[in-house]
């Protein structure tokens, strides 16, 4: 097991970078060459303690528009399961759940390992966000549209790439057509006070527009090749580095505000123990996928010799039915041939009619 380092010697600075799950070290000039800023903190626990607080919304309102294409302006976030504290305090998994001015809803969840059911859990999240939205007195039209994003540190189903969406439209069945929702809105007052005598307009929507958005980011599936802004998000979400020259949205505030030097001592405190959390808990996720594979090899074997053992007492049987089929035709053949020899039947003749051999024949 992967022990963490820390040092306590006032003036350091650390940064986060040790494999899949990642522990503070010191910065060190060849970090410095690469022109990467590597003192940050995982996206985890910044969605715990950090992105909560207004001064960072700049941060998640980047993510939003790096991944989804989509500019909006959070107004608040709201509770969420995941970062109830407790006890236990859960350290594998946090999310965030945030409104924006046009009142929809975003759902950012980090899953550090492997959880069974893990999209229906998704989806049982996403439900419950919409049918809270329909409080007393509400219309089904006052629902907003949710986006879930999920972010995942293990081999989360099988796929070649590290984003994936999933989104709901109808789609004709003979004719392929994707069918659209005229929907009326509401025009402005500024456009009403402008001349418009009209108070709405109709305009058409896709079933997507309406439905909820399904984002899966899969850190494993990025292999440190960067070339656009999403994968500058990518490796920062795998290893916590951010180019020093960004220019992407949301890293740009990322490279300061997300720094470990930022922290009190008592706040790096807090966080060395959730890295040793983490990496606690990866241990025992390998250690049980090893001794699945050991439980499953002996298994195997066993179940093999079993096999083995039924088809050979199979096979003897069958061979043994063969066997003894074969001995007693033989031992029919003896009887007939003894009777037409004694009643003085020529050899040749008993050889065709019992089908023994004449040396067979005059040994009776």
């Amino acid at each position: 097991m992967n022990c963490t380092k820390t040092n306590n010697v006032e003036g350091e600075t650390w940064v986060v970078g040790r494999g899949k799950v990642l522990s503070l070290r010191r910065v060190n000039d060849k970090d410095m060459e690469k022109g990467e800023r590597r003192d940050l903190v995982r996206f985890d626990w910044a969605m715990k303690k950090m992105l909560r607080n207004k001064a960072n919304f700049g941060i998640l309102e980047g993510f939003i528009e790096v991944f989804l294409g989509k500019k909006c302006k959070i107004t608040e976030i709201l509770e969420s399961e995941g970062n109830q504290e407790s006890a236990e305090d859960k350290f594998n998994r946090v999310d965030i759940k945030a409104k924006d001015s046009d009142g929809e809803y975003f759902i950012v969840e980090v899953q550090t390992t492997r959880y069974t059911y893990y999209f229906e859990r998704v989806l049982y999240g996403v439900s419950k966000a919409i049918t809270e939205q329909m409080g007393a007195g509400k219309k089904y039209g006052d629902i907003k549209q949710v986006y879930s994003i999920s972010i995942v540190y293990y081999d989360l189903g099988k796929g070649v790439d590290y984003f994936y969406e999933a989104k709901t439209d109808f789609i004709g069945v003979h004719e392929g057509d994707v069918l659209k929702l005229s929907r009326r809105e509401e025009l402005t007052t500024e456009k009403i006070n402008g001349g418009d005598k009209r108070k709405f307009k109709y305009v058409d929507k896709l079933a997507s527009d309406i439905f909820p958005k399904y984002y899966l980011i899969r850190i494993n599936g990025f292999h440190n090749v960067v070339r656009n802004a999403m994968d500058e998000w990518m490796k920062f979400l795998k290893d916590n580095s951010i180019k020093a020259d960004t220019k992407v949205p949301g890293l740009v505030q990322a490279k300061d505000q997300l720094a470990v030097d930022r922290m009190t001592p008592a706040e790096k405190s807090v966080y060395r123990r959730h890295l040793d959390a983490l990496d606690m808990e990866q241990n025992v996720a390998i250690n049980y996928k090893e001794d699945g594979r050991e439980e499953g090899r002996i298994e195997g074997r066993r179940e093999g010799l079993i096999e083995g053992e039924k088809r050979g007492m199979e096979k003897g049987k069958k061979e043994g039915l063969e066997e003894g089929e074969k001995n007693g035709e033989k031992k029919k053949a003896m009887e007939m041939a003894k009777v037409l020899k004694e009643r003085g039947v020529e050899i040749e003749t008993i050889e065709v009619a019992s089908g023994l051999t004449r040396d067979e024949i005059e040994r009776l």
